[in-house]
């Protein structure tokens, strides 16, 4: 018989006792039900949280712009408004760079500053900066590592933005985006010695066409790498306590504004001009015998001698480093010696007139000429030569390098004594050969540096280079200098490095990109190579090669010459050659004279990339085969071997341009497809309005 269920309410015991014995078998049950819940919250918090939450965060805002963080790159954004455009990205190394800054920042106090550090890696401080102009906005960025070992590392992105400035390289390019090297220090360097590295004239200052402009402090060690296409690094050396990685972002409205604003003003100092009379004077290096004095002496006056049966009897002949230093070894005579010396067999400068002359120096010497003996037996080395000082006492120990394929010292700019030493002697060589100018090779690089020795403080990055020029510039605006840094307002003329004799970016396509490149830098005054190259060649064997160089050299500067034309090629290059150098005077020169006072006002570069009239033209930041000289001139040479065309890209849209051979116009902002150039041609068009 089945048992009847009661129908009154449990007993509070019985209650109790069955709700123990009900919940005892579910207790597992309920506790994993509990867990999942909350898991559950918790997901959807953060599911919430990730949805809600901008992979972008404004960190510090301008005027007319700000800097964001971008979680997913870890990379810090420069944007501009209204329009909200992004002109450039920084992806962050060297530290966690995922990790999304807080909403608020240590510097919450201060509206113009943000601040945060990633704990026992580094701290970063982002402030407002005063402007140059209303245009332009800037903003200080500050990392600051806090340990030793921490290597501070900030890339630039190169997708849809075009760079220019920093260093010259071995084959050079325009715009940076197409150049790789690996990360080395920001240091001027020799290609003779390192065909990697960085070439003689730097600045750390770099350009992108969307009107950013980064600008790093002068006392910052740095280190730079490019790779192609995709980004250039800014970076510091671990190891070194405390060094900070300090550099000024502004941007303006393009990119042709933000160079005006920004990187017409980098020497800081007022501009003076060199000697403008080298301008319409071709250099002619001389090739003749070296084994003496008397033989070159000769060979000056035989050289004299062709040039003006070829009706080339101006300009200047240029002797190199050793054929000076044998013409002053012969020509030198001490002050009580002077009277019992020979003076036949004196040099007299009047004997290639009215041909002038320059000398070639160098800040090096041999551990086997006899000053360097004498300044060894006179304990006199660190006071003139670079030294490495001892830790523990003891005597300074000469730093010697290489120069030219001999190991050698270099002098002690730091020492006054050196340097008047070095200038007296300077000028004594100039009065005694009758010299109008002089070279000085040997300017660029850091030797501590090529020897993996730290530099004193004094002589830190670039330092050599500037303290050389500096007083190098103290013998007058007739003096020419291998290198350059920090030195654009110096009155000197700067000698481009040598070229490879061949159509590649290391030889005449290499031209316009190192004009554009050290324009842009303030070097508007240099000397490029000679024609047709002077590497791997004694005498160029491609009469169009030198024909192709002879035309863009007519429109720079100066026309140099290793190899007369009569030596390389048939008379009619020749004859071309006495209408380009005729050009360059009468055409050419009034219009970099005009410029140049532009450029004691203002800054602005004499040589000029096409974006210059076509600052917002995608098309025009990359043109790296023309230039412009000021606003008015146009010169777009041929650069490819067998090629009697090209496209020409004309700027500036509502400007017309005419072609000087056929007297055609065109309207500015098109490009001339397949336009003719023969090789007696060269395409020049002048702005008419």
């Amino acid at each position: 018989m089945p048992l009847a269920r009661p129908t009154g309410q449990i007993p509070d015991a019985a209650w109790t006792s069955g709700f123990r014995e009900m919940t005892e078998p579910w207790k597992g049950a309920v506790g994993c039900l509990g867990v999942a819940v909350f898991f559950a919250m918790t997901i959807g918090i953060i599911s919430w949280q990730a949805l809600e939450q901008s992979p972008e965060e404004w960190v510090l805002r301008g005027r007319t712009g700000g800097m964001l963080w971008e979680r997913r790159r870890g990379a810090l954004l420069l944007r501009v408004l209204p329009s909200g455009r992004t002109v450039a990205v920084i992806a962050v190394g060297g530290v966690p760079a995922t990790e999304p800054p807080p909403p608020r920042d240590r510097c919450w106090h201060d509206g113009g500053q943000f601040c945060y550090t990633w704990e026992e890696d580094a701290e970063l401080r982002l402030s407002l900066e005063p402007p140059p102009t209303p245009a332009t906005e800037c903003y200080g960025v500050r990392w600051t590592p806090l340990r030793p070992d921490v290597m501070l590392k900030d890339c630039f992105s190169m997708a849809n933005v075009s760079w220019y400035g920093g260093a010259s390289i071995r084959a050079q390019r325009w715009p940076l985006n197409s150049a790789e090297s690996h990360a080395q220090p920001f240091v001027s360097g020799d290609f003779s010695k390192n065909p990697v590295g960085y070439g003689p004239v730097l600045e750390r200052y770099f350009l992108g066409s969307t009107g950013v402009t980064v600008t790093v402090a002068p006392d910052v060690p740095l280190f730079l790498s490019l790779e192609s296409n995709r980004h250039f690094c800014l970076e510091t050396p671990a190891g070194r306590a405390a060094v900070p990685l300090r550099y000024l972002l502004c941007v303006s409205p393009d990119v042709a504004a933000a160079h005006r604003h920004m990187g017409s003003q980098l020497s800081g100092q007022a501009r003076v001009l060199p000697d403008t009379a080298l301008l319409g004077s071709p250099i002619w290096q001389y090739y003749g015998p070296a084994g003496s004095a008397a033989k070159i002496k000769r060979g000056l006056k035989s050289l004299a001698k062709k040039l003006k049966r070829h009706h080339l009897r101006e300009g200047v002949l240029a002797l190199g480093e050793r054929c000076t230093a044998i013409l002053a070894a012969a020509d030198h005579v001490p002050s009580e010696r002077r009277k019992r010396h020979d003076s036949t067999h004196a040099w007299d400068p009047s004997l290639i007139k009215p041909l002038q002359l320059s000398i070639t120096l160098s800040p090096y010497t041999s551990i086997a000429s006899p000053l360097f003996l004498r300044s060894l037996r006179d304990s006199e080395v660190a006071s003139y030569w670079l030294s490495l000082q001892p830790r523990f006492g003891g005597c300074s120990v000469p730093l010697l390098t290489t120069w030219k394929g001999r190991l050698c010292a270099r002098l002690n700019v730091t020492s006054k004594a050196a340097l008047s030493w070095y200038l007296a002697r300077a000028r004594h060589l100039r009065q005694a050969l009758g010299a109008t100018y002089m070279v000085f090779e040997g300017a660029e690089g850091n030797a501590f540096l090529e020897q993996a020795v730290p530099p004193p403080a004094e002589l830190a990055g670039d330092q050599y280079t500037g303290v050389l020029a500096a007083a190098l510039a103290t013998l007058g605006n007739a003096t020419v200098i291998s290198a350059g840094a920090r030195s654009s307002h110096l009155p000197l003329f700067v000698q481009m490095s040598p070229l490879r004799s061949d159509w590649s970016h290391a030889g005449l396509k290499g031209v316009i990109p190192s004009v554009l490149h050290y324009s842009l830098l303030g070097y508007n005054f240099f000397i490029p190579d000679a024609v047709g190259g002077s590497l791997d060649s004694d005498i160029p064997g491609d009469p169009e090669l030198y024909v192709r160089w002879l035309q863009i050299v007519t429109f720079l500067p100066v026309m140099a010459f290793s190899t007369p034309p009569w030596l390389c090629c048939d008379a009619w290059v020749l004859n071309l050659t006495r209408q380009c150098i005729q050009r360059h005077r009468d055409f050419v020169v009034p219009l970099l004279i005009k410029y140049s006072e532009e450029w004691l006002r203002l800054g602005y570069p004499i040589f000029r990339p096409a974006w210059w009239l076509s600052p917002t033209d995608p098309t025009a930041f990359t043109i790296e085969d023309e230039f412009l000289i000021g606003d008015e001139v146009l010169v777009a040479p041929i650069t490819e071997k067998g090629q009697t065309w090209r496209d020409i890209y004309l700027p500036g849209e509502g400007h017309l341009w005419m072609d000087t051979n056929t007297a055609h116009v065109f309207d500015g902002g098109t490009i001339l497809r397949n336009y003719s150039a023969s090789l007696a041609e060269v395409p020049v068009f002048v702005k008419t309005s």
